[in-house]
């Protein structure tokens, strides 16, 4: 069964709009576990503008499901990894500016920078996932730096979905296939919603887990917090 992430990110950002603490975000977070999801995943940003770090620390002690921490590994950010430990680090090349992320590793590229950080990660029992395209390539690329896992960067899947979502997924069931083929774990995130999650769930093989933050947030303001993440997880059926 495919697993359903919140990111909470939103949540922070919402709470910083105006200080103090509300929503807050602790709160949110052992919300969402008891309303169903299987885990919880935070993007701090070096400017934090929505997740800050101390947020990182005070959640390691209220989430009982899987953490994932996920952003740039750069040495600030890897410092605050190595000292949570939580379950997964997803490693995301994102810019410092950027308002979300917007592109995976090139892992032939990279190849030694990866390798380094996967190893430091996994030797602390940290489970490794790295964000990238849908390229059967840099998939194989994956597999040279050693990561558990890789996260489809699922943009332009959702916004294709409606225009061709045959066409729409092709290149992510060949990158799916091809992460199988390897023994490479997948995960999948980005713009995912209620219209498109079921149909990329139900077409990649092996997918174990999801990371859901903005369009669940928003959907959570018409249908509620625990009515929407019930309506998430029925899609991952």
């Amino acid at each position: 069964m495919t697993k359903l992430s919140v990111n909470i990110n939103k949540i922070a950002t919402l709470r910083n709009a105006r200080g103090g603490d509300r929503p807050n975000v602790m709160q949110a977070a052992k919300d969402c576990e008891r309303f169903g999801a299987e885990g919880i995943t935070v993007h701090p940003r070096p400017d934090e503008r929505h997740i800050r770090y101390q947020d990182v620390y005070d959640l390691k002690e209220v989430v009982t499901t899987e953490f994932n921490i996920e952003g740039n590994p750069t040495p600030d950010f890897l410092k605050l990894v190595k000292e949570i430990k939580p379950a997964q680090a997803t490693l995301v090349p994102d810019a410092p500016d950027a308002i979300t992320s917007n592109a995976g590793w090139d892992t032939l590229k990279h190849k030694d920078f990866l390798t380094d950080v996967i190893l430091e990660l996994k030797e602390l029992g940290i489970r490794t996932s790295i964000f990238v395209d849908p390229n059967e390539k840099i998939i194989e690329g994956a597999a040279l730096v050693g990561t558990d896992r890789v996260e489809l960067y699922t943009e332009d899947y959702a916004r294709n979905y409606f225009n061709n979502r045959e066409q729409a997924i092709a290149p992510y069931l060949a990158a799916a296939r091809k992460a199988q083929e390897f023994d490479i774990g997948l995960n999948a995130g980005h713009d995912l919603d209620l219209d498109n999650l079921k149909y990329l769930h139900d077409t990649l093989p092996g997918l174990l887990e999801v990371s859901i933050g903005h369009a669940l947030i928003c959907d959570a303001l018409y249908f509620g917090l625990e009515n929407t993440i019930q309506r998430y997880l029925r899609e991952l059926k």
